[in-house]
């Protein structure tokens, strides 16, 4: 069973940090997780999960509304 990856990118939010799209293609995303100040990237995933590509919507990062 893989991870929750909404559930990641929630507690990412709620801990200040920030997420960005980097890509979005063919039912899959990429995703950047940045420190606080949105500077460095910490760490990347991919993912077809249908419930996160829901969750990230049209966004392209978490400072979005």
């Amino acid at each position: 069973m893989g991870s929750d990856r909404v559930a990641e990118l929630q507690r990412w939010e709620d801990c200040g940090a920030v997420w960005s799209v980097v890509s979005r293609k063919q039912g899959r995303v990429t995703v950047a997780l940045m420190r606080c100040d949105g500077g460095e990237e910490v760490d990347r995933f991919s993912s077809d999960d249908p419930r996160l590509l829901d969750y990230i919507g049209e966004r392209f990062s978490s400072t979005e509304g």
